[in-house]
């Protein structure tokens, strides 16, 4: 008789928020012949978005808390009037592409690399196909989406990195090429921008890893990040050389921008864009200098790009799509995080079995900074 363990699948929730939690036993999954199971530790509550998919609530565009799941359905359009019944598309909200834990045994064929075994603390990156993380346990077919964990950083912390901040880390390192392309005009009298367009946890890797980025850089004297968000005053702690400009949605487009551009003493050269309506690429195209060019995810880009081409060409602007990163990038911000050189935003861990009362708590915006499930205690 096969061993059983516990698997969550988390469904839209309805207008009551009732029953939209489901726990359940399945079979533990077999070993993979060429890979290995994982003892899924911590799984983030989040949603990696493909092109199969429609726009939902994601750590890929920020969910967070600092302003919550609210803040960040009303960054794609959807407000908290009605916080229970937000509106989602997708049959599962938070399959769990994000995922932390142990590995639990190999397969007898495995091509074992980076020292990976049996016990080896590891990370998951969100390859297609990748199976959710609501369960204690998952295969992998074999060993090239598993990423080594130092012990010196906690798998509750590293469950938050393979999509948002994965994603922020591309999106700084593609600003860095253009930045650098600017600079090495050498026709800038001025410094240049970069504008961070975005709320919770997503802007704030955004910010805290262009800081970093950019103080390497040469020129960095020439660089300057400003934040534009809906709400998230938390963004204006992170640094007094940060101004903070608040999208505020009741005001006129042109007084936005105008504010905007005031906050940035001038056009900017590049802009960040986590949100996901057309208004929000509208306001941050129109905020660009000649030639500047505006960031934007891969699932916000095949939406809107095709509506906006003709905009970006008569303000001689580029809208760029941006992937969600790479395995060698998800390596190397394992390690800037585990030596402490880049910040993760806050978070906080709730064991499996609340997962009901997380929900909840998430479309009320009550719970301060990422949520993190926990599913074994191993730390």
């Amino acid at each position: 008789m096969s061993k059983l363990c516990r698997q969550v699948s988390i469904e839209s929730p309805g207008p009551t928020m009732k029953e939209c939690v489901f726990s359940f036993d399945v079979p533990v999954p077999d070993v993979p012949m060429y890979g290995a199971r994982i003892r899924v530790v911590y799984a983030g509550a989040c949603y990696r978005p493909n092109k199969t998919r429609s726009a939902s609530v994601c750590s890929t565009s920020s969910i967070s808390s600092i302003g919550s799941l609210s803040g960040e359905m009303e960054n794609f359009g959807i407000y908290k009037s009605t916080p229970a019944h937000i509106g989602l598309k997708d049959g599962a909200l938070f399959p769990g592409y994000e995922v932390a834990g142990v590995v639990d045994a190999i397969g007898k064929a495995a091509e074992r690399i980076d020292g990976i075994k049996e016990g080896s603390r590891i990370v998951l990156y969100p390859y297609e196909g990748v199976p959710a993380g609501y369960a204690e346990y998952i295969v992998v077919p074999d060993f090239k989406s598993l990423v080594l964990v130092p012990d010196e950083l906690p798998l509750s912390v590293a469950a938050m990195l393979p999509t948002g901040a994965l994603l922020a880390m591309n999106a700084v390192e593609i600003a860095s090429t253009y930045i650098k392309m600017f600079l090495n005009r050498n026709v800038c009298k001025r410094k240049l921008t970069v504008l961070i367009v975005g709320t919770g946890g997503l802007a704030l890797w955004a910010l805290r890893i262009a800081t970093h980025y950019f103080r390497r850089m040469e020129y960095n004297d020439k660089i300057k990040i400003c934040v534009a968000t809906l709400k998230d005053f938390k963004l204006a702690e992170e640094c007094d050389q940060v101004n903070v400009v608040q999208w505020n949605e009741v005001l006129y487009e042109k007084q936005l921008i105008e504010r905007t551009i005031d906050a940035c003493d001038g056009y900017v050269e590049v802009v960040i864009n986590f949100g996901s309506t057309s208004r929000a690429l509208n306001r941050s195209m129109q905020c660009l200098d000649i030639d500047g060019v505006v960031l934007v995810t891969e699932d916000v880009g095949d939406k809107l790009i095709p509506k906006f081409e003709k905009k970006a060409d008569d303000l001689s602007v580029r809208i760029m799509k941006v992937p969600n990163g790479s395995i060698e990038q998800l390596k190397e911000l394992v390690g800037l995080v585990a030596r402490a050189e880049i910040k993760p935003p806050p978070y906080t861990i709730f064991p499996a079995e609340e997962v009901q009362e997380v929900v909840n708590k998430l479309c009320n915006s009550e719970i301060n900074g990422r949520a993190i499930l926990k599913f074994h205690d191993v730390d």
